[in-house]
């Protein structure tokens, strides 16, 4: 048996789950042993035999819950990384699950793009080192914490502690709302708060009635944090796995932005130039930028030649995907949206990439 590879165990009283999730897992690049059970008493046991590094564990179980089973796990394996699954969308649920400790609390992925996010913060969480990062999601960013309860839509407040510095950021249903700290509130506390290295944090109720501040997407304002994060360090004085994490968290902040929105794919292509496209949730950037830049001439060219102006956006349809192609300032973006799932799909182009470059 190889020694080097990380031991997981998947707890969950449905075993067409675990034998799904141990399938998935397995496939991940660090190539994780994979153990499971349908009991949270032989989880217990299986702990105490063999060093496991994470725990991904159900909360709703028969006879012991994933909560009493992550109660004991805490206190007699503080080092063991734990992650929550469940099906069930409950802040008390969430709010208990992290006052314990746990590294990642997850709702089951219901789509593909969930389902690749999901993969990516495990192996994230096998592959990291124990120091820095912030209690509650081990060794990961303030920016990916924030990220995570935005993509799940979550309701509440974080409390985040920096030796005597205390900052408060209030997400509602996914949305960033208010943030304040240190005599600031609104964009200003959270760029300082998000400049913060390590911590604690804790997830406090929500508070509905909070008055809002911010108005820019979450992941707006957190890919300006992490462009301001690249200018200060600059790619010369970056590590290889430096530059490779920077690169992998804007591919997690765009990944979601798409999620969010329901949209299937997003392309850039610069409207000048030889430059290539940009895109995520596709394979086929490079065909596609082919064809934005043909239809882009196209059009401004047929628009000159009618006396019609500069076009302002292209609608296109085909039986199971709608497209929209629509110019801005510098570059021409394509966005693709579910057909049959997808009302305005214009207006929330223009939404989706006025948050994606901002």
């Amino acid at each position: 048996m190889d020694e080097s590879r990380h031991k997981v165990l998947i707890v969950d009283d449905d075993p067409a789950v675990l034998e799904l999730y141990r399938d998935l897992l397995s496939q991940l690049p660090s190539h994780p042993e994979i153990f499971t059970t349908t009991s949270g008493a032989r989880a217990l046991a299986m702990l105490k035999s063999e060093r496991f590094r994470l725990l991904l564990c159900d909360l709703k179980m028969p006879k012991m819950d994933g909560l009493q089973v992550l109660t004991i796990v805490r206190r007699r394996f503080p080092e063991l990384r734990t992650v929550v699954m469940t099906a069930v969308h409950n802040e008390e649920f969430r709010s208990r699950a992290y006052s314990l400790g746990v590294d990642l609390f997850w709702l089951k992925p219901d789509t593909q793009q969930n389902m690749e996010m999901f993969l990516q913060c495990i192996e994230g969480q096998l592959g990291r080192d124990e120091e820095g990062g912030f209690r509650g999601v081990q060794s990961k960013s303030l920016m990916d914490l924030i990220q995570m309860e935005c993509l799940s839509q979550a309701s509440t407040l974080l409390r985040i502690t920096r030796g005597s510095t205390i900052g408060r950021i209030w997400i509602s249903s996914g949305e960033l709302i208010d943030a304040e700290t240190d005599g600031a509130r609104g964009e200003t506390a959270f760029r300082r708060i998000l400049a913060w290295k390590a911590g604690t944090f804790e997830n406090l109720p929500a508070e509905p009635g909070r008055e809002r501040t911010i108005n820019k997407s979450a992941n707006a304002l957190l890919l300006e944090a992490a462009q301001a994060m690249d200018e200060v360090a600059a790619p010369s004085t970056q590590t290889a796995e430096e530059v490779e994490n920077t690169d992998n968290r804007k591919t997690a902040l765009r990944t979601a932005s798409l999620t969010r929105v329901g949209a299937d794919f997003f392309v850039s292509l610069p409207q000048e130039g030889e430059g290539k496209a940009e895109g995520w949730g596709t394979e086929a950037t490079q065909e596609f930028g082919g064809w934005m830049r043909l239809a882009f001439g196209i059009c401004q060219k047929l628009g000159r030649e009618l006396h019609a102006g500069d076009l302002e956006h292209l609608d296109a349809r085909c039986m199971d995907q709608r497209i929209v192609l629509l110019p801005e300032e510098e570059k021409v973006y394509l966005v693709g949206w579910p057909a049959a799932k997808t009302e305005q799909p214009i207006e929330k182009t223009k939404q989706l990439v006025a948050s994606w470059d901002s």
